[in-house]
């Protein structure tokens, strides 16, 4: 099956001013996220949908693709779903919704979330990585719990499950969401019809409008704990000195 990875991005951020051309090791941070999918080899196409001609701009003079697209999408799920419609991409089977906050997305993230759709049979694919300590209250950190047969129940910004007992809570309790996420073509053109709801309104979470209207969400777990998305610039500042360390490694 061919997969088409779009990763939406807009400069209307409220918490960190104009965030996809925000600077990760010298380059807009979409650049970087575009960089990182297109690595892994996982995807046969890759392309950066936005609403201002500055990050058109700045993908495009990197080498990447690029589609102006509507201003008024409420979410990036909704822009994406307008790049995947156009007669360019019409032909991919499976169409990831890949977050632009995410540089260090690894691609057994990607795998692991296509798979849910290929292999498991799942609606809209993800992905999930431990979480543990103090992370488990960062509000930045969305938290998913599953069921049985890892098809999410429900996600939070709080600490979902919660440790009723108190004290530590066990390892393998709490899971981190990881922001992607794969869609079969008929699960991304019936998400733009559905009405937001009140758990996605109160959450600020766009994928409880998936559950709270029927769609399975598959999650795929990983072996390793995965940095969060960058939303603030105390988070720009914690991926500049990984990108350092890891540039340095190199």
């Amino acid at each position: 099956m061919q997969a088409l990875g779009v990763i939406p991005a807009r400069l209307a951020s409220t918490r960190l001013s104009r965030k996809p051309l925000q600077l990760l090791g010298g380059k807009p941070l979409v650049v970087r996220v575009a960089e990182q999918v297109s690595g892994t080899r996982v995807l046969d196409r890759v392309v950066v949908a936005t609403d201002a001609p500055e990050i058109v701009a700045a993908v495009e003079s990197a080498g990447f693709e690029a589609v102006l697209t509507a201003v008024a999408h409420e979410s990036g799920t909704d822009r994406v779903a307008e790049v995947a419609a156009l007669p360019a991409f019409r032909r991919y089977d499976c169409v990831l919704n890949v977050q632009g906050d995410e540089p260090f997305l690894s691609s057994e993230a990607l795998t692991g979330a296509l798979f849910r759709l290929t292999r498991d049979g799942d609606d809209i694919g993800t992905a999930a990585a431990p979480l543990e300590g103090d992370a488990v209250h960062d509000p930045s950190r969305v938290k998913v719990v599953c069921d049985l047969r890892g098809r999410a129940l429900s996600f939070s910004r709080s600490p979902i499950p919660f440790w009723r007992d108190g004290g530590v809570a066990p390892a393998g309790l709490h899971w981190q969401h990881i922001g992607l996420y794969a869609f079969t073509r008929e699960a991304l053109a019936r998400w733009g019809t559905l009405e937001p709801t009140g758990l996605e309104r109160a959450e600020r979470l766009e994928q409880l409008r998936a559950l709270e209207h029927g769609l399975t969400i598959g999650v795929a777990r990983l072996a390793e704990p995965a940095e969060p998305g960058i939303d603030t610039p105390e988070d720009l500042r914690r991926a500049e000195a990984r990108w350092t360390v890891t540039a340095r490694g190199t």
